[in-house]
């Protein structure tokens, strides 16, 4: 299920789309500088005031395109002409709606007509995408330097391969297909930005509940030191524990189950969240993902939340998970099909 938050609008700002590979940096940043004056405001118990609705729609790409080499920054100008480009791809009436990332590198590479993964049936339409929040970064990565999600192993690569020749196989039960499609788990942490990406936060002494749009998931996460979960108790959403670091919140999550899927790891992944509000309206949430047995290196993205004054919406998934039971009606019919056309 998706909804309407506030329509795209189309705002060329430049006829000339630049991009210099040796262009100087911008003076942008990835959010708003602290204002040294400004301090965050404070709960009744005296912590860091991080409740509210918080929005992920940046249009920065979780990985810097490989075209652009080791670009931290566009400029001024080269910001402009991917936006302006962006918005003529993605205007109110385009008929096949962008998600993620692909909003950022249809423009930079100057697609002529966007055409989403769905060739089948398309997306939605653009009107029902939300306006996406522009910076000068060209990736959301900061570790490692090159933007870039770090090399799989070659376990890690065999999973993928794997998962990708079960994705294509009839459905024989609920259990080959994945997780989101049974409404099961999207996982946390997400990433990902523009489609049901907004967050609610709210703080206790001794507790913080991070509400997850996405699917109506909540992080009931501890911060009065007590241990982890044993490590036969495994989570969907892994076992979370924070503590106060500053002005910092921090929160360390391990235990997933080894069913879950964040980004291709499982059970050995071990994350750590760092949320500092650093204005009235930006939260920075730095996120590090560790797992030897998916990426040969730790890798770290820094994400500025915006704040938002839209209330979360209900994420009903298949409204009873009614599409699970046409995937495996047409997955026997084709097999009739084939049996048919077989004899």
């Amino acid at each position: 299920m998706t909804h309407v938050r506030f329509p795209f609008v189309a705002t060329a700002v430049l006829a000339v789309f630049v991009l210099a590979a040796g262009a100087a940096g911008a003076q942008g940043s990835a959010a708003e500088p602290a204002d040294d004056a400004w301090a965050a405001p404070r709960t009744p118990f005296g912590h860091p005031d991080l409740q509210g609705v918080w929005a992920n729609n940046n249009a920065t790409p979780l990985q810097r395109p490989e075209i652009l080499g080791d670009r931290e920054r566009l400029t001024d100008e080269e910001l402009a002409a991917i936006r302006s480009r962006a918005e003529e791809l993605f205007a109110l009436d385009a008929d096949d709606a962008a998600f993620g990332d692909s909003v950022f590198t249809a423009a930079l590479n100057e697609v002529q007509n966007f055409s989403s993964r769905d060739t089948a049936t398309g997306n939605y339409n653009q009107f029902w995408m939300v306006e996406r929040d522009w910076d000068n970064r060209t990736s959301l990565i900061v570790d490692p330097p090159n933007g870039r999600i770090p090399e799989r192993t070659e376990a890690a690569r065999m999973r993928a391969e794997a998962a990708s020749m079960k994705r294509q196989r009839h459905a024989v039960w609920t259990d080959d297909r994945s997780l989101g499609e049974r409404c099961q788990s999207f996982g946390a942490p997400r990433l990902g930005a523009g489609y049901n990406s907004y967050y609610q936060l709210f703080q206790t002494p001794d507790h913080v509940v991070i509400l997850m749009e996405m699917a109506h998931d909540a992080r009931i996460i501890p911060l009065d030191g007590r241990p982890h979960l044993g490590d036969g108790v495994r989570q969907w959403l892994g076992d979370s524990r924070g503590y106060w670091d500053g002005d910092t919140l921090v929160v360390e999550t391990r235990n997933y189950s080894p069913y879950a899927n964040t980004m291709g790891a499982a059970e050995h992944l071990e994350v750590t969240e760092r949320f500092t509000r650093t204005s009235e309206d930006v939260l920075q949430y730095e996120v590090t993902l560790n797992d030897p047995t998916t990426w040969v290196s730790p890798w770290t993205a820094m994400i500025p939340l915006r704040a938002s004054q839209d209330a979360l919406y209900e994420y009903a998934c298949h409204e009873g998970n009614i599409g699970m039971e046409g995937i495996l009606a047409g997955a026997r019919r084709k097999e009739a099909q084939e049996a048919a056309a077989a004899r």
